[in-house]
């Protein structure tokens, strides 16, 4: 489910960003989807998070959704959908590495280090192989901002494994989505210009992507992806960022009508063969 939901995201984020700021949208997004998990949640009995929680929240929501989900939206006002995508899925081998530099013994099964290596030739096949006009629409700034975007959330996703977050799994991913969702909103206050920003000129077209990104983007796909962390492997969780490129190139191809060459083939097998080398590297782990 997070592999089909968040594969959109990227072309949605495109679309709503087209007549709404970057900064904004994201954060009315994850406010609206927060707000309205806080609601659910505690009609189904979930207590109040403490003020422990709340700052957890704030620290995983800053990092999952302010640096990471925002530093995308930011970024695709300069770099192409789909090859946002293909930065962000980084985040696995990042995730490794930071789990390195805070101390972690624990040795990688030989299958985890193949998948990475076949997920990033994926990767690679793609971007070599795109095409001149999508080289000549990358942005260096783009490119560096989606790379530390790609940092934040592996740094944010470890985090969260360990903090202390409500028990609860749909007040734990309000909460985060409501603290993220704030921080968005002042650097957009700080950022960006509201006083041109009029909601009557926001297309049909920006409304209907976000709307897809508050329903299926964040009330189900990043409520899933919250799930996986506290229920899998950190890097079996972020195994979906080798799948959202294929999902990305394909959404391409039947709403823009880009093609689909022997070189995306390739890039699929290489990337779906790197999700299960990595599923079952873990899995031998156990």
């Amino acid at each position: 489910m997070v592999y089909l939901f968040w594969g959109g995201t990227y072309l949605g984020m495109k679309i709503a960003i087209e007549s709404m700021p970057p900064f904004l949208m994201a954060g009315a997004r994850f406010m609206t989807a927060g707000l309205i998990l806080y609601i659910l949640s505690r009609a189904q009995g979930a207590p109040r998070p403490v003020a422990l929680e709340w700052r957890n929240a704030g620290i995983v929501g800053g990092l999952l959704l302010l640096m990471g989900n925002g530093g995308v939206a930011w970024a695709e006002q300069h770099v192409p959908s789909a090859i946002a995508s293909l930065v962000v899925a980084t985040v696995p081998l990042w995730m490794i590495l930071l789990g390195k530099l805070r101390g972690s013994n624990r040795r990688q099964s030989p299958f985890v280090y193949v998948g990475l290596l076949l997920g990033l030739a994926g990767i690679a096949v793609l971007v070599l192989h795109s095409g001149g006009s999508a080289q000549t629409r990358l942005s260096p700034l783009g490119l560096i901002v989606l790379i530390f975007a790609s940092i934040s959330w592996a740094a944010g996703s470890l985090f969260s494994r360990s903090a202390k977050l409500p028990v609860f799994p749909l007040m734990s991913t309000a909460i985060q989505m409501v603290a993220g969702g704030a921080l968005l909103l002042i650097l957009s206050f700080v950022m960006e210009d509201w006083s041109g920003l009029h909601i009557s000129e926001i297309s049909v077209r920006s409304w209907a992507a976000f709307g897809y990104l508050v329903l299926f983007g964040s009330l189900l796909g990043y409520t899933a992806y919250i799930w996986l962390l506290n229920n899998a492997d950190p890097a079996i969780a972020s195994t979906y960022a080798f799948v959202n490129p294929i999902v990305a190139v394909f959404l391409g191809f039947f709403a823009g009508n880009e093609a689909l060459t022997t070189n995306v083939w390739i890039a699929t097998f290489l990337i779906v063969g790197a999700v299960v080398f990595i599923t079952n590297g873990k899995e031998k782990q156990k």
